[in-house]
Parts: structure tokens; C-alpha cells; sequence
């Protein structure tokens, strides 16, 4: 028996590709699409939404309105899915909003993701998701590793929860997370340094020599937003996933990954921003629109900010 071959065919046929890609463009996994369907199953048939977009969908779905509720519930199933061979933490993000009937921006410029034009009833769904993340109800996010802990914050602080296998059920482990003021850890992605603006450059020469007397940061980086978002928010630091030559707009979503971590983050004291300002004042134009993610401790954030205004 050839273990090689044998190895190599239950990774793939277990959370290896699924043979299929996004609306990004992105190959999916297995597991993505597994979680896509468990996620809008249980978000369809619990009487409470009215709207759901998906980071792995093309387009927001309208719940049938005999079963659906009003809210608008926007989320990545499964982030950091390309570690899950490497057995690296991954996790689900999600953002809660109320139905708007405000055209929070001009319909003339809200479009599918290829360019199409949509109907009338395709548009008003879409509107309803175009909202900026400063009109969240609710965000928080689920990370899969040692434990399976559960962040959430109905718009009042943020609480932890870790799941207890022995009772099936969650436990408050954290009733008041505080993300540190200030935090000598950086998390980025140093291998895009050379695509970098000047003023992240210098930013990252900083960190690594921030004075005389100073103590240099310390480098944390897991490939995994949720994981890196969820030391960053225990411990204090910065996680950054900037734009580059190539991505201008980085590669993180501003419904499914930015304006809920920020949400999240400002609820526990700290500040998300692209870089030029607030993630949270953004109004998406596209549901799957990208945007610069800067977020974690106040001050260093803050600190950053400064770099990449003065550039």
C-alpha cells in the first residue's frame, strides 16, 4: 500500500479543494463551502433574518419572507481556510445590522460584483448590505484552535465564551475583554513589504528600532485573521493587512472581516482603520468591496496612522 498516495488523497478529499472558486476569484475549500451552506441554512429557517451575504456568495440572498425576520446578517463562514491542512487556527466572523430603508449610497453606482445591472428587487437587497459598520446591532467571531471560543458584542463591550465539550455548551470565559491602550506586538505580512507605501515602510523600521531606551516590538504573525485578530485583542499590539502595488485595497472584505473586527475592537477600546481614517465611516459600494485593515490597540494604531499621513 503506497501511505503517500493514500495520505495525500484524504487530505484532498476531506478540506482540499472543492474544484470551484468564489466570487473573487479565490479556490475554495471544501470546508468553505460546507460551512457557506450550515451558515445560510441556520440563518434562513431561524425566523429572524431578512437578508444574508456571504463572503463565499455572489450576491446577498432575501430571505423568503414567510419564514425571514428583518435582520441583515453579513459573514465569512470559514476565514484562513488555506491553513486548515497545516492544522492553524481558523474561525467564522459575522456582522449583524438592521434593515435600512435608507439608499444609504446611490444606486446608480451599486452594481454586482462582474458589472452587471440588477433588478429591482436584486438592488434593494443589495442596499440593504451596503451599510457602513458604525449601523452594526452585533458582530463577533467564533475561532476553531485548542479551544472553541466565542467573541461577541451587541454594540455594550465584548464578552468571550469558550465552549465546554463536557456540557455542549458555551462558557463565559471573558465577561469584559479590554483590548491594552498601547502593545509591543506586530502582525503583518512582512513578505509584501517591498510592494509597501513609503510611510509603512518606515513605520515597519520603527517597530524594529523605535529609539534609543525603547524596547523593539515583537513580531506575531499566524496567517489566520481570526487568530491574529484574537491575540491582538488579549494581549494589545497591532494587526495590519495593508494595500500594496498589487492589491491597492489589501485583500480583507470590508462587510465580513473589517467593519466586524473593527466593531469589535472599538466596543473593547481599541480603533480600526484603513490607514486614513475610521473602518467603522466606510459605505460599501459592493457588498464584496476590500479595504486596508489597520486594528488593535489605540495608541498604535494611532501611531501608524501618523506614518502613513505624513508619507
Amino acid at each position: 500500500m503506497n501511505h503517500r498516495t493514500d495520505s495525500r488523497s484524504f487530505s484532498q478529499g476531506a478540506t482540499g479543494l472543492a474544484g470551484e472558486q468564489n466570487v473573487q476569484g479565490e479556490d475554495q475549500k471544501k470546508l468553505d463551502v460546507i460551512s457557506n451552506d450550515i451558515f445560510n441554512a441556520c440563518l434562513k429557517n431561524c425566523g429572524r433574518t431578512g437578508v444574508i451575504a456571504s463572503e463565499e456568495e455572489d450576491v446577498p440572498i432575501a430571505v423568503d419572507e414567510t419564514y425571514g425576520g428583518d435582520y441583515v446578517v453579513v459573514f465569512d463562514p470559514l476565514d484562513g481556510s488555506s491553513n486548515i491542512d497545516a492544522g492553524i487556527s481558523v474561525g467564522s466572523i459575522f456582522g449583524i445590522f438592521e434593515p435600512s430603508e435608507e439608499c444609504l449610497v446611490d444606486d446608480r453606482h451599486v452594481v454586482a460584483e462582474d458589472g452587471a445591472e440588477l433588478d429591482g428587487k436584486s438592488k434593494e437587497t443589495l442596499l440593504y448590505c451596503c451599510q457602513p459598520g458604525k449601523n452594526l446591532l452585533a458582530a463577533g467571531y467564533v475561532m476553531y484552535s485548542s479551544s472553541t471560543v466565542l467573541v461577541l458584542t451587541t454594540g455594550d463591550g465584548v464578552m468571550g465564551f469558550t465552549l465546554d465539550n463536557l456540557i455542549g455548551d458555551f462558557i463565559c470565559t471573558h465577561p469584559d475583554i479590554k483590548v491594552p491602550e498601547e502593545g509591543k506586538i506586530y502582525s503583518f505580512n512582512e513578505g509584501n513589504a517591498a510592494s509597501w507605501s513609503p510611510g509603512l515602510k518606515e513605520y515597519m523600521e520603527f517597530v524594529k528600532a523605535p529609539g534609543e531606551g525603547e524596547k523593539a516590538y515583537s513580531a506575531r504573525y499566524i496567517g489566520s485573521l481570526v487568530g491574529d485578530f484574537h491575540r491582538t485583542m488579549l494581549y494589545g499590539g497591532i494587526y495590519g493587512y495593508p494595500g500594496d502595488t498589487k492589491n491597492v485595497n489589501g485583500k480583507l472584505r470590508l462587510l465580513y472581516e473589517c467593519a466586524p473586527m473593527s466593531f469589535i475592537a472599538e466596543q473593547a477600546g481599541g480603533l480600526g482603520s484603513t490607514g486614513e481614517g475610521r473602518v467603522l465611516d466606510l459605505v460599501p459600494e459592493r457588498v464584496h468591496q476590500r479595504c486596508p485593515l489597520f486594528v488593535g490597540s489605540k495608541k498604535e494604531v494611532e501611531i501608524l496612522e501618523k506614518f502613513l499621513q505624513e508619507q
